[in-house]
């Protein structure tokens, strides 16, 4: 699975930046799919010995090498109620990059890589009783599909730094923005909380959107707005449904009321590949999550400085 997947990455890298994006598809336990970007997808492996960890979060598996790197194992199936799968030798583990690190994902059976439309994922129905832990749905060959919030899960795991250090505080204290309002968007519930609580320790307001197409028609109503009232900049996920943040930045590039505004792409992608796509779409800034201090400067960067009078 793996030779198959580092064979078709490249194309695939063509479908994003244009509202589309693969998925890897696999199951946890039952015939439900669910599925996760192909490109924070290193490697497919079966599941390797792991060592396991006394004293750790419930969800870590263990441990194990990889290419000579120890990295930790979670167990993807326990984390979405599903039978735990740190013990069955048929496992599968899935090794991903997320902000810069990587980790594994235990999984029960991996299926095949498909393309979804943006404009195919929507936020799932409180009924269908994925909780948090699952940002958007929609249908592969009449079957549904769950995405997973793959930062819900680490961050129950492991959150990180939630607040600015003291230092970049002072600085944000000492810099006089005009406005201090700005436009957050993504899809996961936990990481707009984590934002707007940031921007809220500079003083700084937030227009807060779900997706690429919530933000851009908040962003054309409020394009005419007063100065007190408008934004300036953006802070924007990449993977959301509906619109994704390379099809956001786009659309702001392209409409002449919006182009002037900053953006800043705020995603867990990493690697050379996205900062090729954030140079391609003209986005302002790319900042892996979850940094605060990073996240910071490069508002603080960007946001124009209040004009004494």
């Amino acid at each position: 699975m793996s030779g198959t997947l580092l064979d078709t990455v490249e194309r695939h890298t063509r479908l994003a930046g244009h509202n589309r994006v693969a998925m890897l598809l696999f199951t946890l336990g039952d015939q439900q799919l669910f599925g996760i970007n192909v490109f924070k997808v290193r490697e497919v492996l079966r599941r390797p010995p792991l060592e396991r960890m006394h004293g750790v979060h419930e969800l870590l598996a263990g441990s194990c090498d990889y290419r000579g790197q120890t990295i930790p194992v979670i167990d993807l199936a326990a984390a979405l109620g599903y039978a735990p799968l740190r013990d069955v030798d048929s496992a599968h583990l899935m090794v991903t990059e997320f902000s810069r690190s990587m980790q594994g994902f235990l999984v029960s059976d991996l299926q095949r890589m498909v393309h979804c439309d943006g404009e195919s994922l929507v936020a799932p129905s409180g009924a269908l009783g994925f909780g948090a832990r699952v940002n958007a749905v929609t249908r592969i060959d009449g079957a549904l599909m769950a995405v997973i919030d793959v930062e819900h899960v680490l961050a129950s795991i492991d959150s990180g730094p939630a607040e600015l250090s003291a230092q970049m505080q002072r600085i944000s204290d000492d810099t006089m923005l005009s406005p201090r309002r700005i436009m957050v968007v993504d899809d996961s519930v936990i990481a707009r909380r984590r934002l707007v609580a940031l921007f809220k320790q500079m003083n700084i307001e937030c227009v807060v959107a779900q997706d690429g197409r919530e933000a851009l028609e908040k962003l054309l109503e409020l394009a005419d707005a007063d100065a007190d009232e408008g934004v300036k900049l953006v802070v924007s996920d990449i993977e959301m449904p509906r619109l994704d943040g390379y099809a956001l930045t786009r659309a702001i590039r392209e409409t002449p009321s919006l182009r002037q505004l900053k953006v800043v792409l705020h995603s867990s992608l990493s690697g050379l590949f996205n900062e090729a796509m954030v140079k391609e779409v003209n986005a302002d800034r790319f900042v892996a999550k979850f940094q605060p201090d990073l996240l910071a400067k490069a508002v603080l960067d960007l946001l124009p400085e209040h004009e004494e009078a």
